[in-house]
């Protein structure tokens, strides 16, 4: 069965698709990692999270420059009191939900008719969490079994939205821009990318639109 792209213009131009994976494919609320690491002690979570602030712990964490265990270390600092690495993590992945079986089964599809892949923004203990979900939810070993690639940025040590993330997928897998569609729920990431000539959709996810509202059939 012919999957199509609804409401996008030149639909038959698209040969590759690149999805962003958190908000995108699995489900996040940031404001449950908040009130976590607020119950242990660490007010200042929503200030130090802000993307805006390109070069801050989390930033560092999701490009690959600190360890899983120099990120809780240097958590476990700013916090009073003794917290666990445990509860670090407990905290940490807290705002990863659920990654909705509707959208997997609509990869599943689409592979068989485009080649698909990954680019997201992560860390390695957000990483370790969601491989697992991914692993007993639906039988797959990796990403790389239902994509054709998974980029993430603490792995490749590059991060949206720098155009140089973008140009290293399209060289890595010889995509051209002009054929290949990014769909991504941060509008800063978007603009980067349509610079570069990729195809976009911002995915307005505080309007609860979802990638299964992109396609038919």
């Amino acid at each position: 069965m012919h999957i199509a792209i609804s409401g996008f213009p030149n639909p038959e131009s698209v040969k590759n698709i690149i999805f962003d994976f958190g908000g995108v494919i699995c489900n996040i609320d940031i404001g449950l990692t908040k009130s976590m690491f607020e119950r242990l002690g660490k007010s200042t979570f929503n200030t130090s999270y802000s993307v805006s602030e390109q070069e801050n712990l989390f930033r560092k964490f999701e490009r690959g420059s600190l360890t899983p265990q120099e990120f809780r270390n240097i958590l476990k600092q700013q916090i009073p009191g003794s917290v666990t690495d445990a509860q670090i993590d407990e905290a940490w992945n807290a705002m990863l939900l659920d990654i909705p079986e509707s959208r997997i089964r609509l990869i599943e599809k689409l592979a068989k008719q485009y080649r698909i892949f990954i680019l997201s923004n992560s860390n390695e203990i957000h990483y370790t969490k969601y491989l697992y979900d991914f692993q007993q939810h639906y039988g797959y070993s990796g990403f790389d079994i239902l994509f054709e690639k998974a980029y993430f940025s603490f792995q490749i040590h590059l991060q949206k939205p720098g155009k140089e993330v973008f140009e290293y997928v399209l060289s890595d897998s010889h995509l051209l821009p002009r054929e290949t569609l990014f769909i991504d729920d941060s509008l800063q990431h978007i603009e980067t990318a349509g610079r570069l000539g990729i195809l976009t959709h911002h995915l307005q996810i505080e309007q609860e639109e979802q990638i299964t509202d992109l396609f038919t059939g």
